[in-house]
C-alpha cells in the first residue's frame, strides 16, 4: 500500500534542531587603518580643500570603535575608475564590474573554511543560501557560487539581494526552516558584502552618507547547517531554536539603501540606536519568556554593531554588563561593519575564544543565547540560540 501524505511528510522531517556545525570568514587582502583613514579617502577622492569636513570624518572615524577594515577597493582601482570617487558620479556600470566577479570568490574563500572544517565532501551540501547587498546580476552570485566550488548542480539555491545589514539574521531563519524541514540536508550559508557598491566621495549636504565611509568594510561569512548531526564526523557549534523577523514602530525611512546611477547610496533619517534600544526589550521578552529567562545577562549575546552608539544604548538599556559585548565590539574593532556578514564573523569569534579560555559551552559558558540582526526597515531579526559542549 502506497506510504500516505502524511506519512511522507514525517519521514521527509529532522528529528532535531537546526545546528551551525562549521563557520568560515574571509576577508580581501587590503586592510586601511582607522587612523590613517581620513587622510586616505580625502586624499583618493579630490576632496583635501573640504578641511571642515575632513575635521568632521576624522571625528568620526575616531568615535567608531574600529580599529580596522578590510577592502577590496584599493588607491590603483580607484584611480583606474575615478568616478566612483566623486559623491555623484555616474559609475554603476563599474561598481558592477567589480561587485559582480568579487562577491562569489570572496564567498567561495569563506566556504572553502567552512567546508573544510565540516570535513564532510561538499557533494554532500544540498542547499545554498547566498546573500549581498553588493550587486544585482543574473544568473545570481548562489549560482556563480555553486559554480565555483564545484557543488552539485541539482543543489537548491536560495539568492538573497539587497537585504542589508539584518540579513546575518534572515539566512539563519530561512538555513533553520530547511534543515528542519529536509531531512539530511545540510546547507552552506554564505554572507558576502564588498563596500565598492556603496564608496563614494564626502558631502556637507549628505553627512549619513559618510558615516556609512567610515562605518562599512568588506567580509565573507560562510556556515554549515544541519540538523540531527553525525556526532562521528559532526562537531555542532550552535543550535538554533527559535526565530522572529519584525518591522519597529515608527521607524519607517530610519534607513534607506537605493541603486542609482551613481551606485547605492544610504541614507540614515532617524535616531536609529534610539528606535533600537526602545523595542529590544519587546524582542526579548517574545524571545525567552517561554524559556523563563528575564536576567539579559544570563545570555550569550551575538549583535549587529551596526554601529557603537546602538552597542552602547542597547547596553544601557538592558543593565548590560560589559563583557556581554565583547565578542560583538571585537569584530566591529577589527572588521568594521560589515552589513550581514558581521554575526556569522561574530559566531566564530565567539566560539574560538570560549575554546581559547577553557569555556565549558561554546557560548562563553552559558547555555542560551540571542543574535540580533539590525537593518533596513528599521528591521529585526532575532535568534535563539542554544550552546553545546566545548570540544577540545
Amino acid at each position: 500500500m502506497a506510504p500516505s501524505v502524511e506519512e511522507i511528510r514525517k519521514a521527509q522531517r529532522a528529528q532535531g534542531p537546526a545546528t551551525v556545525l562549521a563557520i568560515g570568514t574571509a576577508t580581501p587582502p587590503n586592510c586601511v587603518y582607522q587612523k590613517d583613514y581620513p587622510d586616505y579617502y580625502f586624499r583618493v577622492t579630490n576632496s583635501e580643500h573640504m578641511t571642515e569636513l575632513k575635521e568632521k570624518f576624522r571625528r568620526m572615524c575616531d568615535k567608531s570603535m574600529i580599529e580596522k577594515r578590510y577592502m577590496l577597493l584599493t588607491e590603483d582601482l580607484l584611480k583606474e575608475n575615478p568616478s566612483m570617487c566623486a559623491y555623484m558620479g555616474s559609475s554603476l556600470d563599474a561598481r558592477q564590474d567589480l561587485v559582480v566577479a568579487e562577491v562569489p570568490r570572496l564567498g567561495k574563500e569563506a566556504a572553502q573554511k567552512a567546508i573544510k572544517e565540516w570535513g564532510q565532501p561538499k557533494s554532500k551540501i544540498t542547499h545554498v543560501i547566498m546573500c549581498t547587498t553588493s550587486g544585482v546580476d543574473m544568473p545570481g552570485a548562489d549560482y556563480q557560487l555553486t559554480k565555483l566550488l564545484g557543488l552539485r548542480p541539482s543543489v537548491k539555491r536560495f539568492m538573497m539581494y539587497q537585504q542589508g545589514c539584518f540579513a546575518g539574521g534572515t539566512v539563519l531563519r530561512l538555513a533553520k526552516d530547511v534543515a528542519e524541514n529536509n531531512k539530511g540536508a545540510r546547507v552552506l550559508v554564505v554572507c558576502s558584502e564588498i563596500t565598492a557598491i556603496c564608496f563614494r566621495g564626502p558631502t556637507d549636504t549628505h553627512l549619513d552618507s559618510m558615516v556609512g565611509q567610515a562605518l562599512f568594510g568588506d567580509g565573507s561569512g560562510a556556515v554549515i547547517i544541519g540538523a540531527d548531526p553525525d556526532l562521528t564526523v559532526e562537531r555542532p557549534i550552535f543550535e538554533l531554536v527559535w526565530t522572529a523577523q519584525t518591522i519597529l514602530p515608527d521607524s519607517e525611512g530610519a534607513i534607506d539603501g537605493h541603486l542609482r546611477e551613481v551606485g547605492l547610496t544610504l541614507h540614515l533619517l532617524k535616531d536609529v540606536p534610539g528606535l533600537i534600544s526602545k523595542n529590544i526589550t519587546k524582542a526579548l521578552v517574545e524571545a525567552f519568556n517561554p524559556l523563563g529567562i528575564s536576567d539579559w545577562n544570563e545570555l550569550f549575546w551575538v549583535a549587529h554593531p551596526g554601529g557603537p552608539a546602538i552597542l552602547d544604548q542597547v547596553e544601557e538599556k538592558l543593565a548590560l554588563k560589559p563583557e556581554k559585548m565583547k565578542a560583538t565590539r571585537q569584530v566591529l574593532n577589527d572588521y568594521g561593519n560589515m552589513s550581514s556578514a558581521c554575526v556569522l564573523f561574530i559566531l566564530d569569534e565567539m566560539r574560538k575564544k570560549s575554546l581559547e579560555n577553557g569555556h565549558s559551552t561554546t557560548g562563553e559558558g552559558l547555555e542560551w543565547g540571542v543574535l540580533f540582526g539590525f537593518g533596513p526597515g528599521l528591521t529585526v531579526e532575532t535568534v535563539v540560540l542554544h550552546s553545546v559542549p566545548v570540544v577540545n
